[in-house]
């Protein structure tokens, strides 16, 4: 068996190709098709981990989802997790192979195309159709040489290829038009259609546009997808927008939002939330008023820990306990509720250590060997179910840690003796139903409105793929995958 395979490529970062991938692979599978989503190339600080124990951007596991898949490394077999603003640790097949500067990539870009094309290889003999995201845009012409995420792929391939422009950033017909002046003719002949995304307003008034479009390019408009409010989907790596204050929210949460913050798809379920206002408080932001702090995780812990001194939130958070409210630590946030965070092999930057908070006695010393697990267990204190996973190089150890926050086969985190102070190693700590009520309620919101943060999101994915139905050229789509109609 050899699957089809379509791409979705995008005029810009945040075109909605995710979505796109997603929606795709929601239709594909209510067809009864056995899909499986890919990107070849990912840059985010967004992990999942997988079935066979690697770690893949979120967005990938997103689509595995509405594909109705386990994930595996080979939805996304190469992952950069930007660690500075210049370099980046390179993970292939779901395991570091270490930190590389934007230079030392591109000389590696050949054995990592090597990788995505066995990666390639193998979901085509086990599925019936792949559905591909690009990354950024294929018209960076400065990394056309040796692209592995865009055209570089679909050339190696030979696949047909998808552009999305989202016309809510204005726009749209230069973003088409300009992306495909600067691709090569045999790149541009293998876009087979656009898809305009995030449309809001009569579609009569863009129509003569879309005529203009397709009579000055050659190529098919595929449709146009409207703007889709209240969709909970979990973000590939951007920070959401905006924030909007909730009427009526019992709870308010303030996250730090460090450089290097990973996994913010953490918050998604309090961000859901009716009895919860979660608000991500920028480096230009004073500290807000709230009755909870979520330190979140980062993929540079003792340098988000400086950032966090320079703004004088240290201070703040330490107040903020001294007066009575709740703190809770993710991972690297986690490690900065402790003593010191020790980085004698400089795993995340510069080797040595920096003090952390000093909220929970502890230390944690970073080490090559990151953990990578799916894990289910309970919370300590009150018995409510919880999972998630986790991906962390740190070592925590200390008298805190005699009394966990969870017990997940083994003690995991700790908790202060007033319990207003906790952390835990666990992504996803909020997902679970139960857990999210236990621990609403221990941060006194009572009877809380119950909330499926994992309902909400397959509801939303349900929503996209009607979208497809609704406003995409299916004879098209049905055509490429080999389907009736």
């Amino acid at each position: 068996m050899t699957a089809r395979v379509l791409m979705v490529q995008g005029c810009t970062s945040d075109a909605g190709k995710s979505t796109v991938v997603a929606a795709l692979c929601r239709w594909l599978a209510r067809r009864g098709v056995r899909v499986a989503p890919f990107k070849p190339q990912n840059m985010a600080l967004n992990a999942a981990v997988t079935v066979d124990g690697g770690e893949i951007g979120r967005a990938q596991a997103v689509q595995a989802q509405a594909a109705g898949v386990a994930p595996h490394t080979d939805f996304n077999p190469v992952l950069l997790k930007p660690n500075s603003d210049t370099g980046a640790q390179v993970i292939v097949h779901g395991h570091p192979v270490g930190n590389m500067d934007a230079v030392g990539y591109h000389a590696y870009k050949r054995v990592a195309m090597d990788a995505v094309l066995a990666s390639h290889a193998r979901l085509s003999e086990a599925y019936e159709a792949i559905v591909v995201e690009g990354a950024g845009s294929p018209a960076e012409v400065n990394l056309r040489d040796r692209d592995i995420a865009n055209m570089g792929y679909a050339e190696a391939v030979d696949c047909p290829v998808v552009l999305v422009a989202d016309i809510d950033r204005g726009g749209v017909f230069a973003h088409l038009v300009g992306t495909l002046a600067v691709l090569s003719p045999s790149e541009r002949e293998r876009i087979v259609g656009f898809v305009i995304n995030r449309f809001r307003g009569d579609i009569a008034l863009l129509q003569p546009g879309l005529d203009w479009l397709e009579e000055e390019t050659g190529k098919p408009v595929l449709g146009v997808l409207p703007y889709m409010h209240g969709l909970v989907l979990e973000a590939e790596d951007a920070l959401p927008r905006t924030h909007e204050a909730r009427d009526g929210a019992r709870l308010r949460v303030a996250v730090p939002a460090f450089p290097r913050i990973s996994n913010h798809n953490d918050f998604d379920a309090l961000r859901a939330h009716p009895d919860v206002e979660c608000l991500f408080v920028g480096p230009g932001d004073a500290f807000p008023a709230c009755d909870v702090i979520v330190l979140p995780g980062s993929k540079a812990t003792r340098a988000d820990l400086a950032w966090l001194r320079e703004r004088g939130w240290d201070k703040a958070i330490l107040r903020h306990v001294r007066y009575g409210g709740h703190v809770i630590g993710i991972c690297g946030g986690f490690q900065m509720l402790g003593r010191a965070v020790h980085d004698p092999d400089g795993i995340e930057g510069a080797p040595g250590s920096t003090a952390g908070l000093g909220l929970l006695d502890m230390e944690t010393t970073m080490g090559p060997r990151k953990q990578l697990r799916q894990v289910e267990g309970t919370l300590a204190e009150s018995g409510a179910s919880v999972s998630g996973y986790e991906i962390h190089c740190g070592v925590s150890s200390g008298p805190a840690l005699a009394r966990p926050m969870l017990l997940i086969g083994k003690h995991d985190g700790a908790m202060s003796d007033d319990g207003l102070v906790m952390g835990t190693y666990l992504h996803g700590l909020f997902d679970h139903p139960d857990a999210l009520a236990a621990l609403l309620a221990h941060m006194g919101v009572n009877n809380a409105a119950p909330l499926d943060i994992h309902a909400l999101r397959d509801a939303s994915i349900g929503r996209i793929a009607d979208a497809i139905d609704q406003h995409l050229d299916t004879h098209r789509l049905a055509a490429w995958f080999g389907l009736d109609g």
